[in-house]
């Protein structure tokens, strides 16, 4: 199954001819742009007509300035509108590469925090946690056994009193 393989000029003279296609559509779609812009600024925005009296100038200012607020609640809503449509496309996206099951770790570097600093950077900067944890564990105390000082002292001692029969006598004495 030989396929034919298409020469090099036909393949530039193809690519022209698409780019070309392609240029005339973006200049149509910026024309119709333009239009559309036209149109609605002269359906929203008519022509400025300057009043001759302070009154007239103000009611114009007034009627200008609810213009401006119901803009600002539009825009204002078509943000949050975006924004909220933007977190559903992320949550699904995030949800989409669940579903595929190929999600990569990605390599964590080694960051070198004391747990002061750690819970400072999670809570922010308003909550100061003081975390001590050396403080918090129990201590305890060694006690040394009275028998080992005992034992401790003048060994010499010890093993003069416990040489000879006299000493093993002692011995038997002690713990009888």
């Amino acid at each position: 199954m030989s396929e034919k393989k298409m020469t090099s000029s036909r393949k530039h003279h193809l690519k022209s001819l698409m780019l070309s296609i392609a240029a005339s559509m973006l200049e149509a779609e910026a024309a119709e742009a333009e239009e559309e812009r036209n149109r609605y600024m002269e359906e929203n925005c008519p022509a400025l007509s300057l009043p001759e009296s302070i009154q007239e100038l103000q009611a114009l200012c007034k009627k200008l300035h609810q213009r401006i607020d119901a803009v600002d609640e539009e825009r204002y809503d078509i943000h949050a509108k975006v924004t909220k449509c933007n977190k559903e496309i992320d949550e699904l996206k995030i949800k989409v590469i669940d579903l595929k099951g190929k999600f990569k770790k990605p390599a964590l570097k080694k960051v070198r925090m004391s747990a002061d600093a750690m819970l400072q950077a999670l809570l922010g900067s308003k909550h100061k946690v003081n975390m001590d944890l050396r403080a918090n564990l129990k201590q305890v105390k060694k006690e040394v056994k009275e028998e080992e000082k005992e034992a401790i002292g003048d060994w010499r001692k010890n093993i003069e009193d416990k040489a000879g029969m006299g000493g093993r006598k002692k011995i038997f004495e002690a713990e009888a």
